[in-house]
C-alpha cells in the first residue's frame, strides 16, 4: 500500500481540491510521467530550453489558471490559491527543478503587478499569462546583489511624463523569453526613497539586451541590459516607498515556493535510494538489514515527514493572513530556512547509504543531490532568514496573545492579502498565539514532552540569559541562536498539522527523537562560540536531552521506510 504520507504519482489523486484544479494537478503529473524518465534526465543533462513544457502549460491554461488573481480573471476557476499553488510546486520539483524555476521566477515577475494600482499593466499581464507567457522579476544587479538601496538601473525623465531607463540586472530568471519583466530602479533627479520604481519591460524590444545565461543549466537565470530603455507612464507599475514594499512583499510570496520544491526533489530521490539499497545485496544481506542504515533512512523519512507537515501548516497560515494577523512573516523564512536546510539533509542522508548510486547519470538521485543545495541559497540565504527569524523570537516565545483558530484551508479561495501586504515594515510587533498547546496535546508522546523541556529551556534563556546589546552585533553567536529558536516553530506547527491530520504517533515520536538530537547539537554549537559568556555556555549544557529510545517504535517506523522499496519508479 502507497505511503499516504508521501506524494505518489501512482495513486496521487488531490480530492481535496475543486474538479479544475485536480485536472490541471493531475495533467501535469500525467504530462512528466508520458515524456519517462530516460527523457527527463537527458534534458536535465543537455540543459535544454523548457520549450516542450511551457507550450504544454500553455495548452492547458496552467500558469493563468493558478497565477491569475480574482481581480483580473476572465475565467471562474482563476484565483491565486497558496494551497494549489503548493501542490504544484511539490509536483515539479519531483519531476525536476528546471520546471519549478520557470514557475517561480514568474511569481515574482507577477508580484509587482498584481500589486500595483496599474490597471493597463494589470490587464496586459492577465492576457500575457492567457496567451501561455512566462515573467520575470528584474530585481538583483551583479554588483549589489539583492542590496536594493544600491540599485544601478537609473530613469532619466524624458520631459514628456515618461523615463529612459539604463543599467543591467543579474541572476534574473526567464530573462531570454519574459513577455513582462518587472524592473527595480531608481531616478536620476530624485534621491532617497521617494526615487525608485517599479516598471514593466519586454525582453523582446529592441532595447533589451540579453546578455547570457549565468548558469549551465536549463534554468535561463540570465544577465540583462537596458540601453535607453523607453518607459511610458503606462509602464510605470510603483513609484517611491511603494516600489520598495513591493520588492519585498513580492519576496514574501515567492520565498514560500520553495519549501515545497524541496519536499518534491526529497520525495522522488526516497523512492530511489530505498527501492535501491533494499535491493541491494552486502555480505549476503540486503543493505537495509544493516542498523546504521535502517538509521539514516529512518531520519531522513522523518524529517522530510516532518518538511511537509510544516509547509502544509504554513500554508493556512498564510492563507488567513491580514492587516490584523501578519504571523505568516515568521512561517514564511521558516519554510525557506529551516524547510530547505532539512532537504539538504534529507539527501545526504539518503546518500551516504547508496553512495555511488547517487552519482550515476540513469538516476532522478544525481540531480537530486546538486539541485537541493540550491534552495537554501535562492530569496536570501539562510543566515538572513535566520536573522529575519530572530526579530519574532522574544513576541512568540514569552508574550502570546489569543487567536482564532486558523483552520485548514482547502477551500477555493483567492488568497487577496497577499498583494495589499502594506509597508514591509513593523515586525517587531508582529504578535503570535500560544506556541505551548501544540505540544500540551501530544505530551504522553515521550520525545515529544523530551523536546517540550529543550523549548521551556530556551525560554529561560531568552528571559534570563539572552544576548546583550555587545553581542547582538556578534552575527555568529546570534545565528546558533536562531536555529534553537527555529526547531521551537518547527516543532510547533508540524504539532498542530499532525493533531488536524492525525498522524501515526509513532511516526510523530520517531520525529521528535531527531529534533532533540538537533536541539542538543546546536546547544553545544552555542556553548562553543567566542563570545558566549559562562552563563550561556552552562545554560547550553543543561539544556543537551537524550531522545527516548524505543524499539518497538523505531522497528514500526521502519517497516514505512521498508515499504518505499518498489513503491513508485518512474517509467523509462
Amino acid at each position: 500500500m502507497a505511503d499516504a504520507l508521501l506524494f505518489n504519482p501512482r495513486t496521487y489523486d488531490p480530492a481535496h481540491f475543486d474538479p479544475e484544479t485536480r485536472r490541471l494537478l493531475r495533467a501535469t503529473v500525467d504530462w512528466f510521467e508520458e515524456r519517462g524518465k530516460r527523457r527527463l534526465i537527458e534534458d536535465y543533462r543537455s540543459r535544454a530550453w523548457l520549450g516542450d513544457f511551457l507550450a504544454f502549460a500553455a495548452k492547458e491554461n496552467l500558469f493563468a489558471t493558478f497565477l491569475t488573481p480574482a481581480s483580473a480573471a476572465a475565467r471562474e476557476d482563476q484565483r491565486w490559491d497558496t494551497a494549489r499553488i503548493a501542490a504544484l510546486n511539490e509536483i515539479f520539483g519531483f519531476y525536476g527543478l528546471d520546471y519549478w524555476y520557470a514557475w517561480q521566477v514568474t511569481i515574482l515577475g507577477l508580484g509587482p503587478v498584481w500589486q500595483s494600482g496599474n490597471a493597463d499593466a494589470r490587464a496586459r499581464a492577465a492576457q500575457l499569462l492567457d496567451q501561455g507567457e512566462v515573467f520575470a522579476f528584474g530585481l538583483s544587479e551583479k554588483t549589489h546583489g539583492a542590496d536594493i538601496y544600491s540599485t544601478d538601473m537609473l530613469l532619466e525623465s524624458d520631459g514628456e511624463g515618461g523615463f529612459r531607463a539604463t543599467g543591467s540586472k543579474y541572476y534574473i530568471g526567464n530573462g531570454n523569453a519574459a513577455g513582462l519583466v518587472s524592473v527595480f530602479g531608481r531616478r536620476t533627479d530624485v534621491e532617497g526613497p521617494d526615487g525608485y520604481v517599479f516598471f514593466a519591460a519586454d525582453s523582446r524590444h529592441p532595447a533589451y539586451h540579453l546578455v547570457k545565461n549565468v548558469v549551465d543549466s536549463s534554468k535561463y537565470v540570465s544577465e540583462f541590459r537596458l540601453e535607453d530603455y523607453p518607459v511610458s507612464a503606462a509602464d510605470v507599475l510603483h513609484t517611491g516607498r511603494a516600489a520598495f514594499d513591493a520588492a519585498l512583499n513580492t519576496v514574501n510570496v515567492g520565498k514560500f515556493n520553495l519549501c515545497t520544491a524541496s519536499i518534491g526533489i526529497c520525495e522522488h530521490a526516497m523512492y530511489e535510494a530505498v527501492t535501491h539499497a533494499h535491493g541491494r545485496i552486502l555480505y549476503g544481506r540486503p543493505v537495509t538489514a544493516f542498523p546504521h542504515v535502517r538509521r539514516e533512512l529512518a531520519d531522513a523519512y522523518v524529517r522530510l515527514v516532518g518538511m511537509k507537515l510544516f509547509s502544509d501548516r504554513a500554508v493556512d497560515y498564510f492563507r488567513s493572513a491580514g492587516p490584523e494577523d501578519r504571523r505568516y512573516l515568521l512561517f514564511n523564512p521558516m519554510t525557506k530556512m529551516k524547510v530547505t536546510t532539512e532537504g539538504e539533509k534529507v539527501i545526504d542522508l539518503m546518500w551516504d547509504v547508496i553512495a555511488a548510486k547517487g552519482f550515476e547519470k540513469d538516476n532522478y538521485f544525481a540531480q537530486a543531490a546538486v539541485e537541493i543545495r540550491g534552495l537554501p541559497k535562492l530569496e536570501g540565504t539562510v543566515h538572513v532568514n535566520l536573522a529575519l527569524i530572530l526579530k519574532f523570537m522574544r513576541n512568540h516565545l514569552l508574550e502570546p496573545v489569543e487567536y482564532a483558530p486558523v483552520p485548514t484551508r482547502h477551500d477555493a479561495a483567492d488568497d487577496a492579502f497577499l498583494f495589499r501586504q502594506g509597508p514591509a515594515r513593523g515586525l517587531g510587533s508582529v504578535r503570535f498565539h500560544d506556541w505551548r498547546p501544540a505540544y500540551d496535546a501530544y505530551a504522553a508522546v515521550p520525545n515529544v514532552a523530551r523536546f517540550r523541556e529543550q523549548a521551556d529551556a530556551l525560554c529561560a534563556f531568552v528571559a534570563t540569559a539572552a544576548p546583550d546589546e555587545e553581542q547582538s552585533r556578534d552575527l555568529d553567536l546570534l545565528l546558533a541562536v536562531g536555529q534553537l529558536f527555529a526547531l521551537v516553530v518547527h516543532g510547533q506547527l508540524i504539532l498542530e498539522q499532525a493533531r488536524l491530520t492525525g498522524l501515526d504517533e509513532d511516526v510523530l515520536d520517531e520525529l521528535f527523537a531527531v529534533l532533540v538530537r538537533d536541539f542538543s547539537a546546536h546547544a553545544v554549537e552555542l556553548h562553543g562560540k567566542d563570545s558566549a559568556t559562562e552563563e550561556q555556555q552552562s545554560w547550553a549544557l543543561g539544556a543537551l536531552r537524550r531522545p527516548v529510545v524505543d524499539a518497538a517504535r523505531s522497528a514500526r517506523v521502519w517497516d514505512r521506510v521498508e515499504a518505499l522499496a518498489g513503491a513508485y519508479e518512474m517509467a523509462p
